[in-house]
């Protein structure tokens, strides 16, 4: 088999990780993301993230990195991942739709000081839209992970948008920008273990 569809999927998430280097209101959304997650884990509130599919997957992920470390030992930080919980998951879902399996868990885990991370590639999830309402309705701050339109999620709340259409482009975007937000989350928190 040739490497060059291998290179060519290479390049094109090169290209799309260029377009985002340039995009400085993303960036500057990134950093206010840190700011207030780093503010959240300060007042005693926590990190809490969602999506479906390959966007829980990163969920998971990210909020494994806050709670376990990222880039040196350090303390645990307060994160969840929506949706972990299989039975409540299912009880949930079976009871009230699958609509509103995150926002009620939402609902129930959630305090005014916690930052809420939506994760979802079209920007349109039902599940995840509802949870950034009751999000709203809570006021905790919310800043969404999408793709290149943000959908729906663009306009609940504030969102940084993956420069791509593909969703594999998209994710590999997000997954990186949350490598990013747990440095800088770390680094900001624990500034003597970052030297």
């Amino acid at each position: 088999m040739s490497t060059e569809k291998i290179k060519t999927q290479i390049e094109a998430s090169i290209a799309v990780k260029q377009i985002l280097l340039k995009d400085e209101v993303s960036l500057a959304q990134v950093d206010h993301l840190a700011n207030l997650c780093v503010a959240a884990l300060r007042k005693g509130g926590k990190i809490i993230f969602a999506g479906n599919g390959g966007s829980f997957a990163d969920a998971q992920h990210l909020s494994a990195e806050f709670v376990s470390r990222f880039m040196f030992d350090r303390a645990p930080l307060a994160s969840v991942a929506l949706g972990t919980n299989s039975s409540a998951m299912s009880a949930i879902g079976n009871d009230y739709g699958y609509d509103q399996v995150f926002a009620r868990e939402l609902a129930a885990v959630a305090k005014p000081e916690d930052v809420f991370v939506p994760i979802s590639t079209s920007g349109n999830s039902p599940n995840v839209l509802a949870a950034i309402q009751v999000a709203k309705n809570h006021k905790i701050a919310t800043v969404g992970l999408a793709g290149s339109t943000g959908g729906k999620m663009k306009d609940m709340c504030d969102c940084i948008c993956a420069p791509s259409k593909e969703t594999a482009r998209i994710q590999e975007c997000h997954i990186m920008l949350g490598h990013i937000l747990c440095g800088i989350v770390e680094s900001l928190y624990f500034p003597q273990g970052s030297a």
